[in-house]
C-alpha cells in the first residue's frame, strides 16, 4: 500500500468523527450552550426564576438563536437559493448572516429589559451580535470560519464570566479549549477551511466577546 493510499484512508476514517463534531459543535448552539452553563453554574444569579421559569428562559434563547436562523437556512435551501444547507460558499452565507443578526440583536434587546438575568448574559449576547456583524463584513472577502468564531466566543465569554465572579471553573474552561482545539481540527480536516480563516476566525470569536462585556460591565 503506497503512503498516499494509506493517507487518503486515515482521512476517510476520520471524516465522519469530524462531521459529528461540526454538527455537535455548530455555532447557533454556542447562545443555548452558554445560557445552559449559566444557569447551572450561576443559578443564583437568576433570581426569582425558578425551574419552570428557567427552562422558558433557554426556550426563548434556543427559538431565537437555533431555530429561526437554522428555518432561514431550510428556507433558502428549499427555495433554490442555496445549494444545500451546509452554505458552503460566500454567496450563500449572505442572508443566513443577516437573519441571524437580526435574531442575535432581538435577544439581546430582550435580555437588556430582564432584571432577573445576569450581566454577563446581556453582554455574551451583544458579542455574539458583534461576532455575526464582522463575520458578514469578512465574508465579503474570504469564508471565515463560523465554527471558528461560534466556540471560540463561548469560550472566551466562560473565561471573562470566571473572571468577573472570581470563581475558577478550570474544568469547564478547559472542556470549552478542547473544544475549540477539536472544532478548528474538525473543520481543517474536512477541507472547509484553511489556516489562516480559522485562526481570524478565532480572533473575531474572542476580540467580540471582550468588546460586548467591556461595554456591558463598564
Amino acid at each position: 500500500m503506497s503512503n498516499s493510499t494509506a493517507q487518503q484512508q486515515v482521512t476517510i476514517w476520520w471524516r465522519f468523527p469530524a462531521k459529528l463534531i461540526s454538527y455537535l459543535l455548530h455555532p447557533l448552539f454556542m447562545p443555548i450552550i452558554f445560557m445552559g452553563w449559566l444557569s447551572l453554574r450561576f443559578s443564583y444569579e437568576f433570581s426569582g426564576m425558578d425551574e419552570i421559569d428557567m427552562l422558558k428562559r433557554l426556550v426563548v434563547v434556543f427559538v431565537n438563536t437555533v431555530f429561526f436562523p437554522a428555518f432561514v437556512v431550510f428556507l433558502l435551501w428549499r427555495l433554490g437559493f442555496s445549494d444545500n444547507i451546509l452554505l458552503r460558499t460566500q454567496k450563500e452565507r449572505i442572508i443566513p448572516y443577516i437573519a441571524t443578526m437580526f435574531f442575535y440583536w432581538w435577544v439581546y434587546y430582550l435580555s437588556r429589559n430582564f432584571t432577573d438575568q445576569p450581566l454577563v448574559a446581556k453582554a455574551f449576547f451583544l458579542g455574539s451580535f458583534i461576532c455575526i456583524s464582522l463575520g458578514l463584513i469578512a465574508n465579503s472577502f474570504f469564508k471565515i470560519s463560523m465554527h471558528g468564531m461560534g466556540v471560540s466566543g463561548l469560550f472566551t465569554a466562560m473565561l471573562i464570566t470566571c473572571f468577573v465572579y472570581e470563581i475558577n471553573f478550570g474544568l469547564d474552561l478547559t472542556i470549552a479549549l478542547l473544544a475549540l482545539g477539536i472544532t478548528a481540527s474538525a473543520r481543517l480536516l474536512l477541507g472547509e477551511h484553511s489556516n489562516a480563516q480559522i485562526y481570524l476566525a478565532v480572533a473575531v470569536g474572542v476580540i467580540s466577546q471582550v468588546i460586548g462585556f467591556l461595554y456591558v460591565l463598564s
